[in-house]
């Protein structure tokens, strides 16, 4: 049998496409899982339009923000079965004798590959994921917002496991996309005063980032950072998706703060780090995520702490995924969720 995916198959612009692939067959420590949501990342719309710094394995089924309900069980899997309601982690293949990986730092394991990028993704009916990485949506989460718990969890390791945010303190946001509003949501959680900095051009995001109560930036950034003491703010994160707002970062944080970058950017740096020492800065890089992050996360979704609504532009079948992909690039929306299959 086949089935239906959304497959990324070069290092050019554009190379991606719906195609017929065979259906998915699972080993004994899988599960199969029908895909009901699978949001698109910006990350997917770096690798359609080729600016991606990070290696591929081509052709790849796109998609690793994924949820559904298990078709079927591997022989070996234990305490989960088939009509489950779960939400799947990103990292397909890990080394269970790595050293960070038995720390539970799996994220970072070298050997780790991820769907959607090493690893076919969840951009398609059936997607087999290893028991290990599956946690269970809670009956009052629909499956749109489970498949977003992923980027959740992004911003959740970004501001509140590898930043330092006390109540009162000052962020400035830079880059509202997807990710860049889930850590300023993060934050606001956190106490912070946030501010979102983006172009012009992503004015329907900072309407977004205004309704949630932060401060949306397109110029005179430096005047909100220093309004207070003229020292700069507190903290910075930088999810823009190039390198040179590290910068732009350098010259509001506040001596002694801090910037953590969860943002990629492929182009080399051209600047000096000097400030970087003479202000005393905590520079952080915070990457992916792990299992504990994951169920603090779908806690937070369950609870109604973490709204997402506002969040979620639209939803649309797998065969009409470019016109998802092409009105989030736009930035007319934050967030787009593809579904494979339906209830």
């Amino acid at each position: 049998m086949s089935d239906t995916a959304v497959v990324t198959y070069a290092a050019k612009p554009g190379c991606v496409e719906l195609r017929d692939i065979p259906e998915a067959v699972i080993r004994d420590d899988e599960v199969l899982l029908e895909v009901r949501a699978v949001g698109v990342c910006g990350s997917d719309l770096h690798m359609w339009k080729a600016l991606h710094s990070w290696p591929m394995n081509y052709p790849v089924v796109l998609g690793h923000e994924f949820g559904g309900v298990i078709a079927d069980v591997g022989a070996q899997v234990r305490g989960w079965s088939a009509g489950d309601r779960v939400v799947s982690e990103t990292h397909a293949i890990i080394d269970p004798d790595s050293p960070l990986t038995r720390k539970g730092l799996y994220n970072l394991d070298p050997a780790r590959q991820g769907y959607g990028a090493a690893v076919d993704g969840a951009m398609r009916r059936l997607v087999p994921v290893p028991a290990r990485i599956l946690h269970r949506i809670p009956d009052n989460v629909t499956f749109e917002k489970a498949a977003l718990t992923e980027p959740c969890c992004v911003a959740y390791n970004a501001v509140v496991g590898n930043s330092s945010i006390e109540p009162g303190d000052r962020v400035v946001v830079l880059g509202p996309g997807p990710i860049g509003i889930l850590c300023a949501m993060m934050a606001r959680l956190r106490g912070a005063e946030v501010a979102v900095f983006g172009l012009a051009a992503d004015a329907p995001r900072l309407e977004v980032a205004s309704r949630l109560g932060c401060t949306a930036l397109t110029d005179h950034l430096e005047d909100w950072a220093k309004q207070w003491d003229g020292l700069g703010v507190e903290g910075v994160v930088d999810a823009a998706g190039v390198s040179s707002t590290l910068e732009q970062a350098l010259e509001i944080v506040r001596p002694a703060g801090w910037i953590t970058k969860v943002g990629w950017g492929r182009d080399p740096l051209g600047f000096s780090l000097d400030p970087l020492v003479q202000k005393n800065v905590r520079l952080q890089g915070s990457f992916s995520h792990n299992w504990p992050i994951w169920e603090r996360v779908l806690a937070l979704l369950s609870s109604g702490s973490l709204d997402l609504d506002p969040i979620i532009g639209g939803t649309w079948p797998l065969e009409q995924w470019h016109d998802a992909f092409e009105t989030m690039h736009s930035c007319t929306i934050v967030k787009a969720v593809l579904q494979p299959t339906s209830a």
